[in-house]
């Protein structure tokens, strides 16, 4: 028989919690937690994404929240078994709102709860047409003069943003806008995504062409439709573009190609935006209720101002704009930048005989592939977690359930084993002369992402060529751009054909300012990072990414980014707040944060 003690312990917990929320009684709630405890709601109270620290904060929300969200029904997640490690009992669970149906994960230290998890699974009375839900498909019967599948697709495609207006627009049709319009197509919103390029999937085409992805196939899903057993582990950039043209394809999206946003105001009486688009030269005006930026946290290319640089006589353009190598063969090469697409592209240039130089201006955080898989990643995105009983959903979650304050807690020790097993690489590095780290805190990778979205490189064979001194490596700042070159503030002159800048993107607020006007990127202010005042993260400690997935100072503007993991996990609620708000339900966000970073 199983050992049902902890499920036990878990219930009463649930129960004494939930009777609690039932009578209004919050200090017996706030009394439930430990001292150092986190609950991080994704919409299902708040209609927001926020984490609250402390029994303190917990209160206050409860305070302003409870009575609007109406919770019940607290239980274990059906056929889920809490498991106990280290002092920690950790169990699936299940809720209710007056609005929604939840799913969470719950940690309790001596019965008490350590961390929270709850999220918005489900709208009431507007579930997605799935499982005993899905659409029939077929007109069984007949009908004269009736349309096909196909008539009322293109119908439906002729009829909106001309006469039907969409409720959401979404400004960027990469991965981001994809998943997300993925979203809100089974939730029955009309939504149009608007993508520059020609066909959807070629923001990634049109990269490098040595582009794959260094995250693993398994962290990397999209909503709805996985990647077959057979997909590689690592996705070619070619690769992944073509399975989102498809996908787009058979989610039924309306894509817009060729199409691009010049202006867009809000009308705050109206509640509404007038939104122009070319769309392949036709000027098209659309007024939708929801203005979603999806241009990618990586989308906007900072390009750093170095002087001289209009006098340069070689070529010159931003890592995101680089066509790939061919080009360049038997050519001075400088990279500028040493974080992932630096590596990617000096190795790319190398191997093709290219005379290559990387300038690594500051520190640098590098992680091999194989031991970041094992160590990293293994334990929720891997064959073995598969096979464990962890689907990506799961793993989603539970990597979604660790607060950001203590994440790197988490983080540290992982990386501590990755820096021994990998002791003679790092040595290697060191002596070539490169600038390592390993975060502000020694946590890693993921701190570093999420903090502040650069400042790492993921090693897929690229560290070798500078151990071997194959890929040149200097350090130092850029003083000037020359006819025939770059000069380093040491005097160094690097003599160069081609300067790739693989020198980052600015925030996504910057979108907000090309398209809409300063006044509503400073309304905003910076996009991504958790406050942590470190590096390129500036305080005041926010706790989740800055203006992401969640509400903004400026009514009915949205920012969706990220990667594919994030893409995915987020776009879902996301997509929620989107639906909530189409069909009109008493939806108050709690906790919108006070704007420190402007423009």
């Amino acid at each position: 028989m199983l050992d049902t003690t902890n499920a036990d312990r878990v219930s009463a917990v649930l129960a004494a919690f939930g009777d609690a929320l039932d009578q209004g009684d919050i200090d017996r709630a706030v009394g439930m937690f430990t001292e150092d405890c986190y609950w991080r709601d994704l919409v299902s109270f708040t209609w927001n994404i926020r984490t609250v620290e402390g029994p303190q904060e917990v209160a206050a929300m409860l305070r302003d929240r409870l009575a609007a969200t109406g919770p019940k029904g607290w239980t274990l997640a059906e056929g889920e078994i809490p498991t106990e490690e280290d002092g920690i009992t950790t169990a699936w669970i299940r809720f209710e709102t007056g609005l929604a149906r939840g799913y969470g994960l719950i940690r309790l230290k001596d019965d008490r709860i350590w961390t929270l998890l709850t999220t918005m699974v489900e709208l009431k009375g507007h579930e997605e047409p799935k499982g005993i839900h899905r659409p029939l498909g077929a007109k069984h019967g007949a009908g004269k003069d009736r349309l096909s599948w196909k008539e009322e697709r293109e119908a439906e495609e002729q009829a909106l943003g001309r006469t039907v207006q969409p409720y959401v627009l979404i400004v960027g049709g990469g991965q981001g806008g994809i998943a997300l319009g993925a979203r809100l197509r089974m939730l029955g919103v009309p939504t149009i995504i608007v993508e520059k390029n020609d066909r959807p999937g070629d923001s990634w085409r049109k990269r490098y062409k040595s582009l794959c992805l260094h995250d693993p196939v398994w962290y990397d899903h999209l909503p709805y439709i996985k990647f077959p057993d057979t997909w590689p582990v690592f996705s070619p950039k070619d690769k992944i573009g073509d399975w989102l043209e498809m996908y787009t394809k058979v989610m039924e999206l309306t894509y817009w190609t060729r199409s691009t946003c010049t202006s867009a105001s809000y009308d705050e009486t109206a509640k509404e935006w007038t939104v122009t688009v070319d769309r392949d030269g036709e000027e098209v005006v659309l007024r939708p209720r929801q203005l979603v930026l999806a241009t990618g946290m990586s989308g906007k290319p900072n390009i750093p101002d170095f002087p001289g640089r209009d006098t340069f006589r070689g070529d010159q353009h931003h890592s995101s704009q680089h066509p790939g190598p061919d080009a360049y063969r038997g050519k001075s090469c400088v990279v500028i930048g040493s974080n992932n697409s630096a590596h990617d592209i000096a190795a790319a240039l190398w191997e093709h005989d290219a005379k290559v130089t990387m300038v690594q201006r500051s520190s640098t955080h590098i992680v091999r592939s194989d031991t970041l898989m094992e160590i990293g990643l293994g334990g929720l995105y891997s064959e073995q977690a598969v096979q464990a009983g962890i689907t990506t959903e799961k793993a989603d979650l539970i990597f979604a359930s660790i607060p950001y304050a203590i994440l790197h807690e988490f983080q540290i020790p992982l990386y501590e084993q990755m820096h021994e097993r990998d002791r003679g690489f790092y040595e290697a590095l060191e002596k070539a002369g490169f600038w390592l780290d390993w975060g502000e805190d020694g946590s890693g990778l993921f701190m570093k992402y999420l903090r502040r979205g650069s400042g790492y490189y993921i090693d897929i064979g690229a560290s070798q060529l500078i151990i071997d001194g194959e890929i040149a490596l200097k350090r130092g700042q850029v003083t000037e751009i020359v006819e025939d070159g770059v000069m380093l503030e040491d005097g160094t002159h690097l003599k160069a054909d081609l300067i790739v800048y693989a020198t980052g993107y600015g925030s996504m607020n910057g979108w907000a300012a090309d398209l809409i006007g300063q006044d509503v990127a400073d309304k905003v202010g910076k996009c991504w990072g958790l406050g942590s005042d470190t590096p390129k993260d500036p305080g005041p400690w926010e706790g989740e990414q800055r203006n992401m997935w969640k509400p903004t100072r400026q009514e009915g503007l949205w920012f969706h980014g990220g990667n594919l993991h994030q893409s995915r996990h987020y776009s879902q609620f996301l997509a929620l707040q989107l639906k909530a708000r189409m069909e009109g339900l008493p939806v108050e966000p709690w906790g919108v944060p006070e704007v420190h970073h402007l423009g």
